[in-house]
């Protein structure tokens, strides 16, 4: 008689201490701390981009939130919680280029968005988000997408445009950091990241 294989493991241990099931997340597993660490150490573009450190997916989180505020100004701090948490999921499934996500195809999305509902119940987000508020992230990171394509992954401007929508104008500030955009390391993104959330989170 053939003895049956054991389940493969389907959780992984968090830094944290906590154990999160893959395949059935609970929001009373889901850290914020281990998320910072995560998406610090995850690195966007495949690591296709220039400096002396890969651009974290916690940089991007930064970036897009930034953008978001300068776009809708009006938003409360849970919708800019929600920018900066739009790729948390990232800390467990990596960050998959756009190509290869379609490639994997539905699977791995179904994945993604019962990851991303037990992150937002742990936060008191709503998942899905309104539609309109999903639309302004989704455009905000658009615009993030643009400038690390072309200052940090080497795309040409005509291609930038192409690919991820033509730039829009943003506050001189923003538009400063943005055209000197440059790869941090990981260690102070996840502080930054953690500190950011702590001020959206605060009140």
């Amino acid at each position: 008689m053939t003895a049956l294989m054991p389940r493969p493991r389907a959780w992984q241990r968090m830094l944290s201490g906590r154990r999160l099931d893959l395949l059935d997340p609970s929001p009373d597993d889901v850290a914020i701390e281990d998320i910072a660490h995560g998406l610090a150490r995850v690195a966007r573009w495949n690591g296709q981009t220039t400096g002396a450190h890969a651009f974290s997916v916690a940089q991007h989180a930064l970036l897009v939130e930034a953008i978001a505020g300068a776009l809708y100004p009006d938003w409360p701090l849970s919708w800019r919680l929600a920018a900066l948490l739009h790729d948390a999921a990232e800390y467990v499934i990596g960050d998959l280029i756009s190509p290869f996500k379609a490639a994997i195809g539905l699977d791995y999305k179904a994945f993604e968005h019962r990851l991303m509902a037990a992150i937002h119940a742990r936060f008191k987000l709503p998942y899905p988000l309104p539609d309109a508020i999903n639309a302004g992230i989704k455009r905000a990171d658009r615009l993030a997408a643009y400038h690390e394509a072309t200052r940090l992954a080497g795309f040409s401007v005509d291609e930038g445009s192409r690919y991820f929508g033509p730039v829009e104008t943003l506050p001189a500030a923003l538009t400063a950091s943005l055209h000197a955009l440059d790869a941090q390391a990981a260690n102070p993104m996840q502080q930054r990241f953690l500190a950011r959330f702590a001020e959206l989170t605060s009140a």
